[in-house]
């Protein structure tokens, strides 16, 4: 049997489940480019306070690595980070893995790509596995004067943990599940803090129970009991699901538990600029049992008036009102859709990705393209991302890669790419259910496309991953057969 040689590009949680998948199935030829210095992705680069995930520990994590001792119901940013570095460390990653090393170019040639990397090496490879998620390239808000600002002025993703927040008058600009995080842990300590709220959310209840010494004791003698409660989890997300993917009861339900929620702000006029005018889980569900409290305190401000510009002493609202501040405090999210990009990807014919994404982000069946034959993504375009653990998808979709990776392995082709029909197919299915979502219901979110329509799985996470998991059709695919020489 061949041995191919396979590149992963990105060591975060589906670039560790790709390369422990890898070596279960007897693949030991591949390298893992990481352009940070370790493992995790977004829970190594988002370290501001607050942070806590929004799917519960126990399901939020990767089936053949199961954490016993999760501190919390809804798990920190650092303990997460944490987890997954020792999920790296147990499955000897590090040896596969080469740190500080940004790829910059894929190239395919030949039957093969051609990688180049900030370090000015180019290796061939038979198959790229792209594993760079969506969330790593921050969004900066074109605010007139940013750069005029006499404070300082941060990403939510690059954390500076030099700057003093006690004491200092915080401005923040942005109001999803990051910026109601932050608001929620520095109200108190901050002296001030004003919330700059363009569009409001609405936000699911939650109590972040703290497992005992004793719970945490029975999980680690009885590893069943982590095995129910991630089944458990997993049935309870299945169902609020159907509400994102059906109109209907659930639907109505969860819309009604956010009304209610929002009772909890007990001031009219406050309450009135809290709530949004298009209906729930139109924007990803915002999780906290924080958020409310925090912006019913007498040192925390919400804005709703529009953002004129930034000077030197703080923010301007198109009312023309100043709000001094000390520090600025940017919760304005990812490019969402750059994916893979800026690295420079080129396919057949000399076809690029960025020609290939022209209208858009597309793939078939979340994993591959085509004309870019032996190419393959975790978290591409159209993934159920929304509330679903991003862990699940991952597992599910080195499945399929897997299995495309053993028939290569066998000789049954030397390289497969879907075809551009099959692609369409899927694309045009996916737009025709669309409608039905939550998601399309009328606001603005990183799940639309250009053209206002969501780019997402519109069905339920579940039935993706049973179809990531089956055999895929072959008359969806162009295979390239092997040379006999090569088999």
């Amino acid at each position: 049997m061949r041995t191919p040689r396979i590149a992963i590009i990105g060591a975060g949680i589906s670039g560790i489940c790709m390369g422990v998948a890898l070596q279960r199935a007897g693949f030991t030829d591949f390298v893992i480019y990481e352009k940070a210095d370790d493992f995790g992705g977004t829970w190594r680069d988002n370290t501001y306070p607050g942070l806590v995930c929004d799917v519960p520990s126990r399901y939020y994590q990767l089936t053949f690595a199961p954490n016993t001792q999760w501190r919390h119901l809804y798990s920190s940013g650092p303990d997460i980070q944490r987890y997954l570095l020792g999920v790296a460390r147990a499955q000897g990653l590090h040896r596969w893995t080469r740190f500080g090393v940004e790829v910059t170019a894929a190239t395919f040639d030949r039957a093969r790509w051609q990688v180049s990397a900030s370090d000015e090496t180019a290796e061939d490879f038979d198959f790229v596995l792209c594993a760079t998620g969506f969330l790593h390239h921050p969004s900066w808000p074109d605010i007139a004067g940013l750069d005029e600002f006499g404070g300082d002025v941060m990403h939510s993703a690059r954390w500076r943990h030099d700057i003093e927040l006690t004491g200092a008058r915080v401005g923040v600009i942005g109001t999803g599940s990051t910026g109601t995080q932050l608001v929620g842990a520095l109200a108190g300590n901050a002296a001030e803090v004003v919330v700059f709220q363009r569009t409001p959310q609405w936000i699911l209840p939650t109590v972040n129970r703290k497992y005992t010494p004793l719970s945490k004791a029975l999980y680690r003698r009885a590893p069943v009991l982590g095995v129910a409660s991630y089944w458990f989890f997993r049935a309870a997300f299945a169902a609020a699901s159907q509400g994102l993917v059906h109109p209907g009861r659930m639907r109505r339900f969860i819309q009604w538990v956010v009304e209610q929620h929002l009772r909890s702000v007990r001031d009219p006029e406050l309450r009135r600029k809290l709530t949004p005018d298009y209906p729930a889980m139109c924007k990803r569900m915002v999780v906290s049992d924080s958020f409310y409290r925090a912006v019913q305190r007498p040192d925390v401000t919400v804005v709703t008036d529009g953002i004129d510009r930034v000077e030197k002493r703080g923010v301007v609202t198109v009312d023309g009102r100043l709000r001094e501040l000390d520090v600025l405090v940017l919760a304005t999210g990812f490019d969402s859709h750059a994916y893979m990009r800026p690295m420079a990807i080129t396919g057949l014919g000399g076809h690029t990705l960025d020609q290939a994404w022209a209208n858009g982000p597309r793939a078939h069946e979340s994993v591959m393209i085509p004309e870019f034959p032996n190419l393959f993504m975790l978290i591409g375009p159209h993934s159920p991302v929304a509330n679903h653990p991003l862990t699940a998808i991952a597992e599910a979709q080195t499945v399929r890669i897997v299995g495309w990776l053993r028939r290569w392995r066998a000789g049954e082709f030397e390289t497969v790419a879907p075809t551009r029909e099959a692609t369409d197919r899927y694309n045009a299915r996916m737009r025709e259910a669309a409608p039905n979502t939550a998601l399309a219901s009328g606001c603005r979110s990183w799940y639309l496309g250009a053209d206002g329509v969501p780019e997402v799985w519109p069905w339920s996470p579940h039935r993706y991953e049973k179809l990531i998991r089956s055999v895929p059709n072959p008359l969806d695919y162009h295979l390239m057969p092997c040379p006999a020489e090569r088999k």
